[in-house]
């Protein structure tokens, strides 16, 4: 052999086993989890009601409830991570989580790189500000500032119908987002309906009104490519969990109303 045809078939040799390794590293997610015992599930910590640190600073809100809830399904112990909108994908696509339950919204670009379940939890996107800014539509907002969370689905859809002339200060983090807007450094905010709900429950400043509705999109629970067992297994305890009511009852304790009939 010489010395060309060598070093690339040792070239291609390490090519095919860095794609076995990678390959392997999310092979069958639900045996693995099932041999250790532990489901690792990702959650929100900034964006309530959704999930958020409570007084004993423990996790709390609805993912963290669902997260629990499929935990006791599949008879695993569950293991919380706490991640931000921008990290949650990656955290999943890099094997330190094995679902992601944060709030996540579908769109055709993370659909390339990760699984969806059936929906679990009702989201609405719109803007949002103070009642005395006459804001109606996408067009309203121009020459206006309007802060939103990098890489969320406010940010991805917003972007698509704001005017060029429209300010869009983009934030690390949802409580950096909504601590814009009450501190005035933003005059709307991109975020949803809960969202919302839960800022004006928690504080008397610059209350925050409906404008307008960017987008439907509901939660799903996301799961790494080539996934089928556990998306199977996951898509199940869902519906079972519609059917028990379980899941109702979360959607009661944490958004204030039933979960809606044809999520």
């Amino acid at each position: 052999m010489n010395k060309r045809l060598f070093l690339r078939t040792l070239i291609a040799t390490a090519i095919l086993g860095s794609s076995a390794i990678a390959l392997n590293a999310h092979a069958d997610a639900l045996a693995s989890a099932e041999k250790s015992g532990t489901l690792r599930i990702a959650v929100p910590q900034d964006f309530p009601p959704f999930g958020t640190v409570g007084p004993d600073l423990k996790p709390r809100g609805y993912d963290i409830d669902v997260a629990n809830l499929i935990g006791r399904e599949l008879k695993l112990k569950v293991e919380l991570i706490p991640v931000s909108s921008t990290n949650r994908v990656p955290y999943l696509t890099t094997g330190k989580a094995d679902l992601v339950i944060s709030s996540l919204g579908k769109n055709a670009e993370r659909e390339k790189v990760i699984d969806f379940s059936v929906a679990y939890a009702p989201f609405y996107n719109g803007i949002f500000g103070p009642a005395d800014l006459p804001i109606k539509s996408a067009a309203d907002t121009a020459g206006k500032t309007v802060g939103v969370t990098r890489g969320s689905v406010e940010d991805l859809e917003f972007s698509k119908v704001a005017p060029a002339n429209t300010s869009i200060k983009r934030f690390e983090d949802n409580n950096s987002t909504i601590s814009a807007y009450l501190s005035g450094q933003v005059q709307l905010i991109a975020t949803g309906n809960v969202v919302a709900a839960a800022v004006n429950e928690s504080s008397k400043l610059r209350r925050l009104d409906t404008k307008f509705l960017i987008k439907d999109s509901p939660c799903y629970v996301a799961v790494n490519k080539g996934e089928a067992a556990l998306l199977a297994r996951v898509n199940e305890v869902i519906a079972k969990l519609k059917r028990s009511g379980d899941l109702n009852q979360v959607s009661q304790r944490w958004l204030h109303a039933a979960l809606p009939a044809n999520l």
